[in-house]
């Protein structure tokens, strides 16, 4: 069977989650391993003055990026572009990642035309612009041959949006179980992170839904408390950080924080740390939960979207409430100070990568969506 040909559509500079599984996706998919295999080409729309990091990602990869032009966000020139883009390429099926390449997609009659796949990774609310762009997913989303979600509390807020339950799968993020860091102690001195203290690890973007500020309120008590003596590592950049760092002021935490800003790889960061907390009110399946998995770093979640589909409390990771500053304390605490509870984690989530979680599985999935979307009528 000859591979299927696929152009994935997203807005991407940096890497995030869903653009780590893509170009995981378009790296395997191509390998004759896979029946039916699948040739995965990108294209992303570029700005003037855009980050070069996904391009540069996607160069290593060995993976086509197309680069569609657009002025700002609301260009609808790029509807054209996209699909002239189609008609070069010849794609069997157009796969489309969050709600901007949704909108445009729809817009473009494309669905009309070829099996649309929309993925959807759940909605950030950091502007009105992207409130509006989440809006318009109630119209979009309903014309997909086949939507792509990460837990079943999104599939169930798809359903309530008017989109067909039999045309959602649920499937996972994945991450490569070979994929932990080595050790770093280089790092650790860089960063000015004293000897003697634990490294509370926080990988992502700084916005309100993964909520910073109950974390750092956390981290304070921890230190307070005496029963570690913690040093918070965040890493990532956005709209939320003018706010965390007037908490990090207020709590007098200056000397226990470090912020790392937009970094190339969050790899390196697990080399160095402790315990990995997830403190969002909102999850889809996060990748951030899945690195520390692999990198066999314990980890501390709030019980939130696909996050109890992925880790069990108490078993392959400490899960809480969100919002809740002691619980959050209480976790963070118990990992710190007790070796055997961390190596238990530790243990139990890496055999969870191993069997439920690798990259193959996932490739596997999706190209059994994509023979069944290439079948239906």
């Amino acid at each position: 069977m000859k591979p299927i040909r696929v152009l994935a559509v997203l807005e991407a500079t940096s890497i995030t989650g869903p653009a780590k599984n893509l170009l995981e996706l378009a790296r395997l998919a191509r390998e004759e391993r896979f029946n039916p295999s699948a040739e995965v080409s990108i294209a992303i729309f570029r700005r003037e003055g855009d980050s070069n990091v996904f391009l540069d990602a996607a160069a290593q990869a060995g993976v086509t990026v197309h680069a569609i032009p657009e002025r700002g966000r609301f260009d609808r020139s790029v509807i054209p572009r996209l699909r002239a883009l189609a008609e070069e390429l010849k794609p069997d099926i157009v796969q489309t990642h969050a709600v901007k390449s949704h909108m445009l997609l729809r817009s473009s009659g494309l669905h009309r035309e070829l099996p649309w796949i929309a993925f959807h990774h759940g909605y950030t609310w950091p502007d009105l612009r992207a409130q509006i762009y989440n809006q318009f997913d109630r119209w979009s989303l309903r014309a997909a041959r086949r939507v792509v979600t990460v837990s079943l509390p999104f599939r169930d807020e798809l359903v309530e949006r008017g989109v067909g339950a039999s045309r959602i799968s649920v499937l996972h993020n994945a991450i490569d179980p070979n994929w932990a860091p080595a050790r770093d102690g280089a790092l650790r001195t860089e960063l000015g992170i004293p000897a003697e203290r634990k490294v509370i690890l926080i990988v992502g973007r700084l916005s309100r839904e993964k909520d910073h500020l109950t974390l750092l309120d956390a981290v304070e008590t921890v230190w307070k408390e005496g029963r570690a003596v913690p040093h918070l590592l965040i890493v990532g950049e956005g709209p939320e950080r003018p706010p965390i760092e007037e908490r990090i002021r207020a709590l007098r935490l200056e000397a226990h924080v470090t912020m790392t800003g937009q970094v190339p790889s969050a790899r390196p960061y697990y080399g160095i740390a402790d315990v990995a907390v997830l403190s969002s009110r909102s999850e889809g399946s996060p990748n951030a939960l899945l690195e520390a998995m692999a990198a066999r770093v314990p980890a501390v979640a709030t019980a939130v979207g696909g996050v109890p589909e992925i880790v069990t409390d108490g078993e392959s990771a400490l899960l809480i409430a969100p919002g809740n500053r002691e619980a959050m304390a209480r976790a963070l605490g118990a990992v710190l100070t007790d070796e055997g509870l961390a190596e238990s984690l530790r243990a139990n989530a890496y055999r969870l990568i191993e069997e439920r979680y690798s990259p193959d599985r996932r490739v596997r999935a999706l190209c059994e969506i994509y023979r069944e979307a290439l079948a239906r009528p």
